[in-house]
């Protein structure tokens, strides 16, 4: 059984963790954000505690197992919500806010389960991903002869008829 304290921690990290990752979704003006993140990585260390209290302390069961794998099919359909398809060109907007949902979700697992290495080193490799991923891509296609938008996928298409 996890005590008080240890539950508020495991809670609270989560909602604070998946609330940061909101935070830069929010500070870039995308779909998802400080709340619905927060709320995302809460919920997944809720349930992650919650079967915990029930296995033998310091064991991961089956229906741990199962009730991750739930979780995670789950967090398919919030991630959906955000991907969206502009105009008439072949062009879909909000992966990476998707992307970011499934990640809260992750660390939500982490933070319940309490595998704090875990949680610091995906939080810390995912602000750099977040942080300087557009730059490295922009500089790795024009250095790899691609085009300048690696999100450019070419003129806009006719509608169809």
């Amino acid at each position: 059984m996890t005590d008080w304290g240890d539950i508020i921690l495991r809670l609270g990290v989560a909602m604070l963790a998946g609330g940061a990752i909101g935070l830069d979704r929010d500070l870039r003006g995308k779909p998802i954000g400080l709340k619905t993140l927060g709320l995302v990585s809460l919920s997944t260390a809720t349930v992650v505690v919650l079967t915990l209290q029930f296995a033998e302390p310091g064991q991961f069961t089956d229906a741990a197992s199962r009730v991750i794998q739930g979780v995670l099919t789950g967090i398919g359909f919030l991630g959906a919500g955000v991907i969206v398809r502009q105009g008439d060109r072949l062009r879909v907007r909000g992966l990476t806010s998707a992307a970011c949902a499934f990640f809260a979700a992750c660390i939500g697992i982490a933070c319940g389960a309490g595998h704090w290495p875990i949680v610091v080193t995906a939080l810390a490799l995912a602000f750099l991903l977040l942080t300087f991923g557009r730059s490295a891509e922009h500089w790795l296609h024009r250095a790899l002869g691609g085009t300048d938008d690696p999100h450019d996928t070419g003129p806009p298409q006719a509608p169809p008829a």
